[in-house]
């Protein structure tokens, strides 16, 4: 998938204003450079991997892409508390499945925590996958539907799907602070 393709997949969540979002588990960037490429001009997308090499893969792309949106790398793992500043939205596109099912809640609420009041959350994963080495603790559409609401967010809505090369599909819910 490219970063058109990953942001055709995103674009009905992304809201075309100035913004400060973080993607994490940003790896190469497919989908930090898909959704810079939404975003209104001046806006941030903060990119967190514990992968530098990949970051700088992804800054490389990013300098090459002509977004109007600055892409900064941040080398860390998004498991772990973030010193990250007040966001519009965060992004985890399949990256929450590396989080160990019984930890996905607390680190998706550790996150939010950085959102401001009305924040977006989207989040890229996989439907009609088995756990393996690749996606191991793979968050189906259903499992997100009951994680969220918990978490003080509202219920997600399925924004993109697209059959997965790898078996089942791979989907793309947006969600919002609630309240």
């Amino acid at each position: 998938m490219d970063y058109r393709s990953a942001a055709s997949l995103i674009k009905d969540a992304v809201p075309r204003e100035t913004a400060t979002w973080a993607d994490l588990g940003a790896g190469t960037g497919t989908f930090t450079l898909g959704l810079a490429s939404l975003l209104g001009a001046g806006s941030r997308v903060i990119a967190v991997d514990i992968d530098g090499a990949a970051l700088a893969e992804l800054e490389h792309a990013a300098g090459s892409a002509g977004l109007v949106s600055e892409v900064l790398t941040v080398a860390a793992d998004f498991r772990q508390p973030l010193d990250l500043p007040r966001l519009d939205g965060l992004m985890l596109a399949n990256a929450l499945h590396f989080v160990p099912s019984g930890e996905q809640g607390a680190v998706l609420s550790r996150l939010v925590n950085h959102l401001r009041p009305g924040g977006r959350v989207i989040i890229v994963d996989y439907d009609g996958r088995r756990a393996n080495a690749w996606v191991p603790f793979p968050v189906s559409s259903r499992r997100l539907s009951e994680l969220l609401p918990e978490l003080g967010l509202e219920a997600p809505r399925i924004v993109g799907r697209r059959p997965s090369r790898y078996g089942g599909s791979i989907y793309a819910a947006s969600s919002a602070v609630s309240g």
